[in-house]
């Protein structure tokens, strides 16, 4: 009986768990496309949840976003340690940080653009960015000790560097994740102090003009 109910809750938190998942998802994409003004009924729309069900968990479109700073930053932490333990050498770990994180935003873009500077810090917040840091001072860190990093590149330039790198492109997640990664693999090649002697070959095949005229222009637009 006791397994029983102890399953409840289990079973009621991975639900949860999905549903924010496929919220936040939602937001990152509805933010990007519609700004901050966007309104909350299309996040719950698009993430096919119900208004009631969204607001029993999130009565405002705040409390919503300052979910999505913490489980963003819970993600880092994850991303990071599992590349620590599970890596040869903190190049190899701090590549596989890098390549992870950026996979998995699926193309929706960076949340720093949308949200920042609209909302307070908490202490939760406050808790969740110390995490953060320690876990980043330490893929860092190791990276310096072995001498396979620049010096000059600190634990605090990897939020920022990340943002840069998964700028919303308007093609499918697939297709920007693989742009995201190529163009991570240069800065990479600037970071390291160990450089091989012959460059490698960027993964993905690279960005032509026609793309790129389809990016910024509107179907049926002049092409002169």
């Amino acid at each position: 009986m006791g397994d029983t109910h102890a399953g409840k809750p289990r079973g009621r938190q991975r639900e949860a768990d999905r549903n924010d998942a496929r919220l936040f998802q939602a937001a990152r994409e509805v933010f990007a496309e519609r700004g901050w003004d966007a309104p909350v009924s299309e996040i719950a729309r698009r993430a096919g949840i119900g208004m009631g069900s969204l607001y029993r968990r999130y009565p405002s479109k705040e409390l919503l976003a300052q979910r999505m700073r913490i489980a963003g930053m819970e993600q880092l932490v994850t991303q990071a340690r599992t590349a620590l333990a599970e890596e040869p050498g903190p190049w190899a770990a701090f590549v596989r940080f890098l390549r992870d994180a950026l996979s998995a935003q699926g193309g929706a873009g960076p949340l720093l653009p949308l949200v920042g500077g609209r909302l307070p810090a908490t202490e939760e917040i406050a808790a969740a960015r110390d995490r953060l840091r320690a876990a980043l001072d330490e893929l860092v860190g190791g990276a310096h000790r072995a001498g396979v990093l620049r010096t000059d590149f600190t634990s605090a330039d990897v939020p920022l560097l990340l943002e840069h790198l998964s700028v919303r492109i308007p093609v499918t997640g697939e297709r920007a994740t693989a742009l995201h990664l190529r163009y991570l693999d240069l800065i990479l090649a600037g970071l390291r102090t160990q450089a091989a002697t012959e460059p490698g070959v960027l993964p993905g095949p690279a960005p032509h003009w026609g793309e790129l005229s389809e990016l910024w222009n509107a179907t049926g637009a002049p092409k002169g």
